[in-house]
């Protein structure tokens, strides 16, 4: 069975698309979300733009600030300050990565918990893990969301996480695990300093992959009706291709589908559901303030 990112996500914006048409019969303020983005970063660019066309469609007013990559950390700073004081904001993301001249943990401990629908500032983090209310990191919240839309049972399975980033990794593993309708799972967070990786990942009912190797994960190394989530997306060259490159996720498709009970394709698997969870963040953070 493929995990259809795309066919899920449309689902989801139809449904915020259908409470922001409430909201407007209703007179309550319309979700308004903000994205800074520093520079020229050909996939930055892409993905922000993507997030402005999916506010466009579900009816959310958005706002795209452009900043010069040459832009102090100060006046970044300021930037995400003004944005936390506008009540018209009701969420806002830095687009990452930033110049290497900005110290980027600075920049995320500055945007205001109660606007942050990346879910990526501390106070988030730290209510997530221990299950209080919170804005849940988009990406991980995108695949709790499609185990829960195809009815994918996580409860006393085997589940192995490869990758321990901030971003996916960490937040999915302690998702997986949490006494929840889509958790109570046995998770195993691996990383690049495990050994015999492949000892863990063929004991797996469920692997998420957020590694950011092109097809990583082998078909010797899932074991069969395994459901594996691919989070990777590399561009890799290829000169047959009239972007000049192809998008490959951490998992060898061709031949991890042909034991996998259930699989995220990419694209088109979760990083569709990244968009709509930010959405849904969004709309959450609107609500609070009714």
């Amino acid at each position: 069975m493929i995990l259809d990112g795309n066919k899920i996500s449309l689902e989801i914006k139809n449904e915020i698309k259908e409470l922001v048409s409430k909201r407007v019969n209703e007179r309550k303020k319309i979700p308004h979300l903000a994205a800074i983005i520093v520079g020229n970063d050909g996939a930055s660019l892409t993905y922000v733009g993507s997030k402005v066309r999916a506010c466009d469609y579900v009816g959310f007013k958005s706002t795209l600030i452009r900043l010069d990559d040459s832009i102090s950390e100060k006046l970044l700073l300021d930037n995400i300050n003004s944005l936390n004081n506008n009540n018209e904001i009701d969420g806002f993301i830095v687009q990452l990565p930033l110049p290497k001249s900005i110290n980027e943990e600075k920049v995320l401990l500055a945007i205001d918990p109660k606007k942050d629908v990346d879910g990526f500032h501390p106070t988030n983090f730290g209510r997530m893990a221990l299950e209080m209310e919170s804005f849940i990191p988009a990406t991980p919240y995108g695949i709790i969301e499609l185990l829960e839309r195809y009815n994918i049972e996580t409860s006393g399975k085997n589940c192995v996480v490869i990758g321990r980033s901030n971003i996916v990794g960490r937040p999915i593993s302690i998702l997986l695990s949490q006494k929840s309708d889509r958790g109570n799972s046995t998770v195993i967070l691996t990383h690049s300093r495990t050994k015999n990786l492949e000892f863990f990942t063929k004991r797996a009912d469920i692997i998420v992959s957020a590694l950011g190797i092109p097809e990583f994960l082998k078909s010797e190394m899932v074991k069969e009706d395994a459901v594996i989530i691919d989070v990777g997306i590399t561009r890799v060259i290829d000169k047959t291709k009239e972007k000049g490159y192809v998008i490959k996720g951490d998992v060898d498709f061709l031949n991890v589908s042909k034991k996998a009970s259930a699989i995220t394709p990419v694209p088109g698997g979760v990083g569709p559901m990244t968009i709509s969870m930010l959405l849904k963040n969004t709309l959450l953070a609107c609500q609070r303030k009714d």
